[in-house]
């Protein structure tokens, strides 16, 4: 009697540990998978060195930019308050511009759509500052810049301010007369897309040529070393 009882229980207790390190066995291979996945997800941070073969370079200490007082697409004021919380990829150019500057809208166009499934895609907005503010009014922006993306930001407004914040923004402009009987000019300048940071500091920028490849994958390094 009490050797059949010893073996049953012998017995129960080998099929609990037996189902105690399957289980076991499970929770390890869930944790494994959960870890691998979420690694997976991370975006991979880049070195200061890797940032600048891609186009990008950030500064170690944001600088800080003035007051600005410019117009929107809506004629709102728009003020350097509309930085705060956003990460804003600020782009110099003008609506009569031949080829640059539909060039880098279509490529933020792009960027936009690369982050829709991403945590990023929320706080990350698009801003045109018009180097060419007689010509370049707000129902001028409207319809130029919202034919790229309707989400997109156009502002213009007085000369003097517009050139204050490029040179903030290390970016060189100039009008060029290319008629002098008619009068007619266009406006030379850079490539650079500044980068602005939620504290309203420019955090840096993306260097020509620019590349959707490139630009996305910086970009989320970026935000991945800034969460």
């Amino acid at each position: 009697m009490n050797k059949t009882n010893s073996e049953s229980f012998t017995h129960k207790d080998r099929q609990s540990g037996i189902r105690n390190t399957v289980v076991g066995i499970m929770i390890f291979i869930t944790v494994v998978m959960v870890l691998f996945i979420n690694r997976l997800s991370k975006e991979r941070i880049l070195s200061p060195k890797e940032m600048v073969a891609n186009g990008a370079v950030m500064f170690s200490v944001p600088r800080e930019i003035s007051p600005l007082n410019l117009i929107d697409q809506n004629q709102q004021l728009f003020t350097e308050s509309q930085f705060i919380g956003k990460w804003t990829l600020v782009f110099f150019g003008f609506t009569h511009c031949p080829d640059i500057c539909p060039t880098t809208l279509s490529l933020f166009n792009q960027v936009s759509e690369r982050l829709v499934d991403t945590p990023y895609a929320v706080d990350t907005q698009f801003l045109l500052v018009s180097l060419d503010p007689t010509r370049d009014t707000p129902e001028k922006m409207k319809p130029y810049v919202e034919y790229f993306n309707t989400d997109f930001i156009g502002v213009t407004g007085e000369f003097l301010s517009i050139h204050r914040f490029a040179k903030q923004l290390n970016v060189a402009f100039q009008k060029v007369v290319t008629d002098a009987d008619t009068g007619e000019y266009t406006v030379d300048h850079g490539g650079n897309v500044a980068l602005i940071n939620p504290q309203g500091y420019y955090h840096g920028f993306y260097k020509p040529p620019l590349d959707l490849d490139r630009m996305t994958l910086t970009y989320k390094s970026v935000r991945a070393d800034n969460l």
